[in-house]
């Protein structure tokens, strides 16, 4: 079941924003923005198996705008079509790709971490994670200076030896 109410509020700013490349009479993009929700509402139970969500509201805040063009005679220079829509959607994909990719260099970085000795996790961790300093590690492992360093970059080096390999 959706919920109505996060579904707008998550989308709201941005349909706005998508509306005013159009037209400024903000008053008509509130009312066409409005009048999206209401129908996707109203036909729910048809459009359950929309794929993706965001592109559908767009689209259909697309059309909705044209529609009051039309209705109300409105000359406008800058009518909506699927080349002015091309820039969304790309961004979109965009980030969809992008997501996917640091997804899974997340979980190479993580398949890699695992393999790695008890000693050269902590390191890393204390490091990179915990922010710590050489000399805090020291301190903490109870090795020295240049065994910390050693120790770092043997550790860095496996990683990098892990992730290289598919």
């Amino acid at each position: 079941m959706i919920d109505f109410g996060l579904l707008y509020d998550k989308h709201i700013d941005n349909l706005f924003a998508f509306g005013s490349r159009f037209t400024t009479d903000r008053e008509m993009i509130k009312d066409c923005i409005q009048d999206v929700f209401v129908k996707f509402y109203t036909k729910r139970h048809l459009l359950m198996n929309v794929g993706n969500l965001e592109s559908y509201l767009y689209i259909s805040l697309r059309n909705r705008i044209n529609d009051e063009f039309r209705r109300n005679i409105h000359i406008c220079d800058n009518e909506i079509t699927d080349t002015t829509m091309r820039p969304i959607a790309e961004a979109q994909e965009y980030e969809n790709v992008r997501a996917e990719q640091l997804n899974m260099l997340t979980n190479s970085v993580k398949k890699s971490f695992c393999k790695l000795s008890p000693r050269q996790r902590q390191i890393i961790n204390l490091y990179y994670v915990e922010h710590h300093k050489y000399e805090d590690i020291c301190k903490i492992m109870g090795i020295n200076y240049q065994s910390v360093r050693n120790l770092m970059h043997r550790s860095i080096s496996r990683l990098r030896e892990y992730a290289a390999v598919p």
